[in-house]
């Protein structure tokens, strides 16, 4: 892990470092309903922005681009009205409709692709403390491809979702899941890192699992995230359903337990057969209707369970099959050129490309 970079120092000088000239950075934020806060978090990120590039940690075209994910307030609006303030400094894309956190951010790192050196995402409320920014470009600099911020500090969390992130993440590597610990969305990407990611074209995403996958160069940062009083967009149940997309995305294993767990059931029912049988002949009166009634209870419940399961993955099959955009750009700010909602966003058409 490595130790914070300081905005105000200059990044390194050796002809030995893989990066030699400053890159042009964007970052990237989504934003869903982020009226309330998204001034102030522009104010932020511009003044980060303006520390780095006096120190020469990046180009002075590096910008920060907001995605509406299809706000219900005046976020497009705001994103709008900076946009005209600070043409080159403040860069929008407006979704279509609301497609989730996930895609909402592929949408932005699609167009950082196009547009940038690397790209770092970013939420709104800026929880994640900007500071992790010099430690990714540092990392950056010094040849990594992809960065992670992880938290080592949990405590602004509640008992119950520090319970339940740490279930998550254990139950992740127990199914294989290459995944990074206590990471969430909030890293750094290089140019050719954004341009692997578009090889996955993977309709329902987990970008938690999808980076990893890329290998290249990576190395992570450590911080703490700051607390928050405003309202997540991200309850329970999004979470649990995020938790569901990474598990059943990533991993047959759950599909293969249900099969080693029919077997064992199998095997276990001739024996107990047998052993019916032999009580039987030797003329033993065979009792226990109370235990076969909650025996069948429970294997007609396991075998819900299993179709259930099944079906899960099934209808995740039918959604990649139809091969429907990710996301479509409405209105694009500052990139103009870069409209091409269909082209940027669906997945390539030939499974084996």
């Amino acid at each position: 892990m490595s130790t914070m970079a300081s905005a105000c120092s200059p990044p390194p000088t050796s002809s030995v470092l893989p990066v030699q000239t400053p890159p042009r950075l964007l970052i990237v934020v989504p934003c869903y309903n982020e009226a309330s806060i998204l001034d102030d978090s522009l104010d932020q990120l511009l003044a980060k922005l303006k520390a780095l590039t006096a120190s020469g940690w990046v180009a002075a075209d590096s910008a920060v681009l907001c995605v509406d994910d299809g706000s219900r307030d005046a976020t497009w609006d705001i994103i709008s009205r900076r946009h005209e303030a600070a043409p080159g400094q403040v860069l929008g894309i407006k979704l279509a409709a609301n497609c989730g956190h996930q895609k909402a951010l592929l949408a932005g790192l699609r167009l950082a692709a196009d547009m940038a050196d690397c790209a770092v995402s970013i939420d709104a409320d800026l929880q994640d403390d900007l500071a992790v920014i010099d430690g990714f470009l540092e990392q950056y600099w010094q040849g990594a491809e992809i960065v992670y911020g992880v938290r080592t500090d949990r405590s602004s969390d509640t008992a119950f979702k520090r319970l339940t992130a740490e279930a998550f993440y254990h139950l992740m590597s127990a199914l294989g899941v290459k995944i990074v610990f206590n990471h969430a969305d909030c890293r750094l990407m290089s140019r050719r890192a954004l341009q692997a990611l578009f090889e996955y074209s993977e309709v329902n995403l987990f970008l938690r699992g999808i980076v990893p996958l890329i290998g290249l160069r990576q190395a992570t940062v450590g911080y703490a995230r700051r607390p928050t009083s405003r309202q997540t967009h991200y309850p329970l149940r999004k979470m649990l359903m995020l938790a569901w997309d990474g598990i059943t995305s990533f991993s047959i294993r759950p599909i293969r337990m249900i099969t080693v767990l029919g077997f064992v059931i199998f095997f276990a029912n001739i024996i107990l057969g047998l052993r019916y049988l032999v009580l039987h002949y030797l003329g033993y009166t065979i009792q226990g209707w109370t235990s076969l009634a909650l025996l069948v209870l429970a294997l007609g419940g396991l075998q819900l369970l299993g179709i259930g399961l099944i079906g899960e993955y099934i209808g995740k099959t039918y959604l990649e099959v139809k091969r429907r955009p990710r996301f479509l750009y409405e209105k694009v700010l500052g990139a103009e050129d870069k409209q091409a909602p269909d082209a940027a966003s669906r997945p390539n058409a030939n499974p084996g490309a």
